[in-house]
């Protein structure tokens, strides 16, 4: 069997899979999140808290209950990791200098997951598993309930309550991310992923001298890592690692992971809005974006030149060969398209534009399908835009599931959709300006330059995979990526909460003749457009001095 093959046929099953769990956990989230009565378990966790499930909150209070949760968590993560030393499980490990604290802290609250250290030779198994998988399963968490939040707002009329932040908060980890994220650890344990609490201990001798390496509660952290889109991986190398992901099965069963909630989430939207249609209008959404750049990536990686990767049948430098081409270009379309950043293969060795598509996949607003729960509240700030776009076409008032879109609306739309480009051209330009970043740079000219280019953008929108080759673990990029991490995680969802309030508010609008039809396959495909032409005009100058110049000139 050829490599092209091989990758389609991976391509094909994992779609399958897909397919088979859309319904059953689309429609059990939706029951989770509509339903009334609450485990006995999360009456204790109320009562820990100090939390009224049942009040319902208008979106100020939401969203205060959105940032006072994650600020804790920041402040929470970052006292761990500086009191490292003085923690029982630190295998040896020093405290974590200031700066990598924040901009540790910042990235797993936010569920960006970026890391600018090597997790074996730095975080204890106590920072390892009370703290950074602890915010894997809540920072997901907090995006589903936003998502909910959003999806409230449109079902809801004249009223402005959104429902209760810490129900949405405690169901969400407690019903669904943890029972499927046990499920997923005992496959990987099963498959060969390490579950332990070992110390450092040599493991052979190799070119004259020994290795050491360090066990630690692995397929666990992985399990959640992929199913609440985190990315931050036990080890240095991430789902490259043979304890995180050691056979070619477990990769395809982790991009099955990453994909799962987001693409379920759909149909939730459906459920809870009325219509399952206007689900599948989404869905195909997301699925035309992100079978589209699979299969460009495929193209540019199979697309070799020169008669070194004639012979290898691909580009192979910097991927794992017991995955292939064609599985890591899944994985890293997946990763990029949503807000995971988890790598099986270096993004920073894939051809020119290779490069290029998983740095537009994030850039779309990893969206397609996104994060767990950005991803959906993402696309619906898409479908207003579209929807407005199309208003201004026939001169008719935009409506969107039965509520106008309004100046209000609109805004706050245009606000969501502007602030990360900001962060990301500003702050990449701020770098190459500036004579000490520059030096972090592993290469010159445009390779260079998307080294750089990435970084802010992987973090700005809260991805955290790297193109591998820039030192980010300077004062510098540690500061400014955690700022980056945090304006770019709660700034949108302040925008999204305050939309959500305001159609909640309105009273439903009757469908007539002149009714867009937003469940047909005509607006998905001006949903489609409008995200294409609207990321390609932002980006496209900062990418043809990137990798654009660089696939050309290759």
């Amino acid at each position: 069997m050829g490599p092209v093959l091989a990758g389609v046929l991976q391509l094909l099953a994992l779609i399958t899979a897909l397919a088979l769990a859309h319904v059953p956990l689309g429609t059990y989230m939706a029951r989770v999140y509509s339903c009334d009565r609450h485990w006995r378990v999360e009456k204790w966790i109320y009562k820990g808290i100090g939390a009224d499930p049942d009040t319902q909150m208008r979106w100020p209070a939401y969203l205060r209950g959105v940032l006072a949760f994650s600020a804790v968590g920041v402040l929470f993560l970052y006292l761990l990791q500086r009191l490292q030393g003085h923690l029982p499980g630190s295998l040896g490990f020093r405290a974590i200098d200031p700066d990598q604290a924040f901009n540790t802290a910042a990235s797993f609250v936010t569920n960006t997951n970026w890391q600018s250290y090597y997790g074996e030779q730095t975080m204890g198994h106590v920072v390892q598993t009370a703290g950074l998988a602890v915010q894997n399963f809540v920072s997901a968490a907090v995006g589903i309930a936003v998502a909910v939040a959003l999806v409230r707002g449109f079902a809801r009329s004249r009223t402005g309550e959104l429902g209760n932040f810490w129900s949405d908060l405690v169901r969400g980890t407690v019903r669904i991310l943890l029972p499927l994220a046990l499920v997923a650890a005992i496959v990987l344990v099963a498959c060969g992923a390490v579950q332990n609490f070992s110390g450092i201990h040599e493991v052979g001798q190799f070119m004259g001298g020994s290795q050491q390496w360090n066990g630690g509660a692995v397929a666990s952290q992985e399990a959640i890592k992929e199913l609440g889109t985190n990315g931050g991986g036990y080890f240095n190398a991430n789902s490259a690692h043979p304890f995180e992901n050691p056979t070619p099965f477990t990769n395809i069963f982790e991009i099955f992971l990453l994909l799962v909630i987001p693409l379920a989430l759909t149909r939730t939207f459906g459920l809870m809005v009325g219509s399952v249609r206007q689900g599948y209008a989404i869905l195909a959404t997301m699925a035309t974006i992100w079978v589209g750049f699979t299969a460009l990536m495929m193209w540019t990686e199979f697309a070799h030149h020169g008669p070194a990767l004639e012979l290898a049948g691909g580009a192979y430098e910097g991927k794992e060969v017991r995955f292939g081409v064609g599985s890591s270009s899944i994985f890293a379309v997946a990763t990029t398209l949503t807000s995971t950043g988890a790598v099986d293969s270096f993004h920073s060795s894939f051809t020119g534009l290779g490069g290029g598509i998983t740095m537009l996949g994030m850039m779309l607003g990893e969206i397609a399908p996104g994060g767990t729960g950005s991803g959906l509240y993402g696309m619906l700030i898409m479908a207003v835009i579209a929807v407005f776009v199309a208003g201004l076409m026939v001169g008719r008032t935009p409506e969107y599931l039965g509520k106008k879109i309004g100046t209000r609306e609109i805004k706050f739309a245009a606000c969501y959709i502007l602030i990360t480009p900001a962060l990301v051209l500003v702050l990449t330009a701020a770098a190459m300006a500036l004579p000490t970043p520059g030096d972090s740079m592993t290469n010159s000219g445009a390779h260079g330059f998307s080294e750089i280019l990435y970084a802010y953008t992987s973090a700005s929108n809260n991805n955290g995979s790297a193109f591998a080759g820039l030192n980010a673990d300077t004062q510098w990029f540690n500061s400014s990526l955690g700022v980056a991490m945090l304006l770019g995680r709660f700034l949108p969802m302040v925008f999204v909460l305050a939309m959500a309030g305001s159609l909640a508010e309105q009273r439903p609008v009757p469908a007539t003749a002149g009714t867009l039809r937003t469940e047909k396959p005509l607006f998905t495909g001006l949903l489609v457009g409008a995200i294409l032409i609207i990321t390609g005009l932002t980006y496209f100058p900062a990418l043809a001095l990137g990798p654009l110049a660089e696939g050309l000139a290759s």
